[in-house]
């Protein structure tokens, strides 16, 4: 008697349609795998977590806006700008000669003034502030008039500044100057008084020239002082830019902003406020980037 095949064929099972994969199936790939997938779900949640709420209060405050100036009169409401100042907001970057210019060039100009004025500031300031931290007698005989210079507010130094250089653009560093130097130096006394005794002792016991000192123990020890102070004064140093500008004329964002006041386009400036906005905030972020990548290489060497 044969016995049946033991390979014989079996009647083919029925296709399985085509849906969603399992949770298994996640389970089932290689470990790495799993791993990338996991990171970039969390880097997904990250990024919308960053994201979803400033967009949200955005998009009401903008609803809000729009509905209470829905009256025609004061403010104008967020679709009068875009219909007013469309070809601004679309063509920044047109130059027509002189001051007819679009806002890119205008903000490019501001911040070229500030970055020349601001880093002088933070070149005087902190070896200002490094002398007013590491010295007694200085700090007794500077800091009271630091204390007071401070409180002056930006524009008051305009008028001086004109008398002394005769130009608006020597006049403008020099406002910048005076406007962020103050926090730098304070701040950075600050860090300095407040190294930590046994790190002085370390210098000493190791013989360590003032250059080494400053080097290995001050300046990694005060660097989050300094750029707290830094952080200050290049927001100080862009609201005395704006200011200033709409009194010295030419080409920048404060004069382009005082221009459109006599012309009576509000939708202009308000555009215009937005772009400040965000080069100072982008400002503030570039000097925080910095902190970050300063105080990592101090703190490894």
């Amino acid at each position: 008697m044969s016995m049946p095949a033991r390979n014989a064929a079996r009647p083919a099972s029925p296709p399985t349609p085509a849906g969603p994969a399992p949770a298994a199936a996640l389970l089932a790939l290689p470990r790495r795998k799993r791993l990338d997938l996991t990171a970039l779900a969390r880097q997904a949640r990250g990024a919308s977590g960053l994201v979803l709420p400033p967009a949200v209060a955005i998009a009401l405050l903008l609803v809000l806006w729009q509905g209470l100036s829905s009256g025609g009169q004061g403010l104008p409401s967020p679709t009068t700008i875009w219909t007013d100042s469309k070809e601004l907001i679309l063509h920044p970057f047109f130059d027509r000669g002189g001051v007819d210019k679009g806002l890119f060039w205008h903000v490019l100009t501001s911040v070229r003034r500030v970055a020349i004025g601001f880093s002088l500031s933070a070149v005087v300031g902190v070896a200002l502030g490094v002398l007013v931290g590491s010295s007694r007698f200085a700090h007794r005989a500077l800091d009271p008039i630091f204390q007071v210079l401070r409180t002056v507010p930006p524009l008051a130094w305009l008028p001086i500044a004109l008398a002394a250089l005769h130009e608006a653009q020597p006049s403008a560093l020099f406002v910048i100057f005076i406007t962020s130097i103050w926090p730098i130096i304070i701040n950075t006394a600050v860090g300095v008084r407040n190294i930590p005794q046994d790190y002085v002792n370390v210098g000493r016991v190791l013989r360590l020239s003032p250059f080494e000192y400053f080097i290995t123990i001050l300046l990694p020890a005060a660097t989050p002082y300094i750029f707290t102070g830094l952080r200050i004064g290049v927001g100080m140093s862009w609201l005395a830019i704006v200011a200033s500008e709409m009194l010295l004329g030419g080409v920048g964002v404060g004069f382009f902003i005082w221009d459109q006041y006599n012309s009576s386009r509000i939708s202009d400036i308000v555009v215009a406020l937005v772009w400040v906005g965000l080069v100072g905030f982008t400002l503030d972020r570039l000097v925080a980037l910095l902190g970050r990548i300063v105080s990592r290489g101090a703190a490894a060497s």
